[in-house]
């Protein structure tokens, strides 16, 4: 009898070529990259000024998908670590063959007050190709209607998860009252929370011109004069007025309005709800409007119903739905009331006039928002000659959180 077990096995077995190798380990990399940005954070990039001074134009940052619970995408089927267009093509990098509902995974927590919030810009349901990032119906209303836009522009329609990343602070949530007076946002009748960092245009009275150097050391920047009112504007930040104020033949300090109360300016201008008629609203002088909450039923009338036909008709799915002769109706069915099936939120930026947010686009859906702002991991100026974008790295805000920047 041969006692063979103890000898060691032979194989066949071949080793993988190097090419196979770093092929398995590169087909490893984007799925768990892919996972980690689905379920866990994502690397964000500002763009704009609209955030200044708590998040500057070229900080990378971190969104956390897991403080509100991460979203199961919409369009399953897309290019991997790409977000909507291909890079060199410029092709669709999705395909809406197969689209799933909205649902969230559960998280830490819901949106709050106060947070900063990247959600999907919801204007961008229709994108002009050649402008993505910017509001088609903007286009449409100083073009005349949407056909001039196709006319001129290449339109196509985005589902919700590939629309593009915006970025602002949540100042309201469902159920909440808004309204903004000479500039100063009012939520549920209380002055809402001013963060030091928060800029807007302000007028300076007297016979004093701010220097350089005073400018370049606080923020500020010198936007126009008013000789023959001896005013001058800048743009600063909230916590730098009283330095301001304390220059000797400084008057006054106060907030620059644009428009007066009861003014809707030109069409560039307008804000939400663009009814004029109705709601003769500008970005200082706004509201008062409640944010609709789920569950919540509002009466429909033809004075009202501009803040609410966006919501009914696209986000929650009602495409029917038709105003004819002072009635509602959806399919064929004519309705009274309308029932709330999402929580809504308003979103504003910290740098109030200069900022595209929820005064010109209105209310952002449940389902529009992506994560929370969680820290910024990398932050450099790119010298555009703003006092706030100097050129060169950013040492004091990397590794630091969003809720340390603002304080």
């Amino acid at each position: 009898m041969r006692l063979a077990f103890w000898k060691k096995k032979e194989t066949n077995k071949k080793k993988k070529p190097a090419w196979r190798e770093w092929l398995d380990a590169a087909l490893f990399a984007v799925v768990a990259a892919t996972i980690i940005r689905m379920f866990f954070i994502e690397a964000y990039t500002i763009p704009t000024g609209s955030m200044e001074g708590t998040l500057k134009v070229n900080d990378y940052l971190f969104v956390s998908k897991l403080a509100y619970g991460p979203r199961l995408p919409n369009t399953p089927l897309s290019f991997p670590l790409v977000h909507n267009t291909m890079p060199v093509t410029g092709g669709k990098s999705y395909s809406e063959s197969v689209h799933w509902k909205y649902r969230r995974l559960p998280g830490f927590g819901h949106v709050k007050v106060g947070d900063v919030v990247v959600f999907n810009f919801p204007n961008n349901d229709t994108t002009i190709l050649e402008d993505p990032s910017q509001d088609y119906y903007n286009y449409v209303r100083q073009m005349g209607g949407s056909q001039a836009v196709k006319d001129r522009f290449t339109v196509i329609t985005r589902p919700v998860d590939k629309r593009e990343n915006y970025i602002k602070r949540c100042v309201a949530g469902p159920g909440d009252k808004v309204v903004i007076k000479e500039g100063v946002l009012y939520v549920n009748d209380q002055v809402a929370p001013q963060h030091a960092h928060q800029r807007i245009d302000y007028w300076v009275e007297g016979d004093v011109k701010l220097s350089a150097d005073f400018m370049e050391e606080n923020f500020i920047v010198f936007k126009s004069v008013d000789a023959r009112n001896n005013m001058q504007v800048y743009e600063m930040e909230h916590g730098t007025v009283e330095k301001v104020k304390a220059i000797p033949n400084v008057k006054s300090v106060l907030p620059a309005s644009v428009l007066m109360p009861g003014e809707t300016g030109n069409i560039a201008q307008w804000t939400f709800p663009f009814d004029t008629a109705n709601f003769k609203w500008n970005q200082d002088n706004f509201g008062a409007l409640i944010v609709p909450k789920k569950g919540a039923t509002i009466q429909l009338s033809p004075e009202n119903v501009a803040l609410y036909r966006r919501i009914i008709k696209d986000y929650e799915e009602n495409p029917s739905f038709v105003q004819k002769d002072g009635a509602f109706f959806i399919e064929g069915k004519q309705i009274t009331s309308y029932t709330f099936k999402m929580d809504y939120y308003w979103m504003m930026g910290d740098n109030r006039h200069n900022s595209a947010d929820s005064r010109y686009f209105g209310f952002v859906p449940e389902d529009h928002i992506v994560g929370k702002a969680s820290f910024v991991w990398l932050s450099y100026g790119n010298g555009d000659g703003t006092v706030y974008n100097k050129s060169g790295m950013r040492w004091g805000r990397i590794f630091r959180g969003v809720g340390a920047l603002q304080q």
